[in-house]
């Protein structure tokens, strides 16, 4: 693994956040100032050929990089922000429904998050 493949893997597995290629290639900057946007993508790419890190992709919207560990995301409809939420493995449920075998799932179950819900709420207040 290079410097700059071991770095972007510790910035993704120590955030508590969805990091996008461009929040990665900021904090890649502090660390080493010359990096270029590129390089962080060719080296995302290396991490998820090798499946050290996954993908985030919610249409709309910028992908993201997460730690590989198994979880499932929440994903607010209107600001986009996702959260980690752990289910029972669905893997024996979905194999008997569909009868065969699967390569993998990618559950994402979209709401709408607490911070929006109180805009919502106070923009419907304001206008009455």
């Amino acid at each position: 693994m290079t410097k700059y493949e071991k770095d972007i893997f510790t910035i993704i597995n120590s955030s508590k956040e969805h990091l996008t290629a461009e929040q990665i290639f900021g904090k890649m900057r502090t660390i080493h100032s010359k990096v270029a946007l590129a390089t962080v993508y060719n080296n995302l790419n290396k991490l998820l050929e090798t499946k050290l890190i996954q993908k985030v992709v919610v249409e709309g919207m910028p992908d993201r990089y997460d730690r590989a560990a198994k979880h499932d995301h929440i994903v607010c409809s209107c600001c986009g922000k996702i959260k980690d939420i752990r289910f029972s493995d669905l893997s024996d449920s979905l194999r008997e429904q569909m009868e065969d075998e699967f390569l993998f799932y990618d559950l994402k179950v979209f709401s709408v998050c607490p911070d929006c819900q109180r805009k919502l709420k106070d923009s419907t207040d304001m206008e009455s």
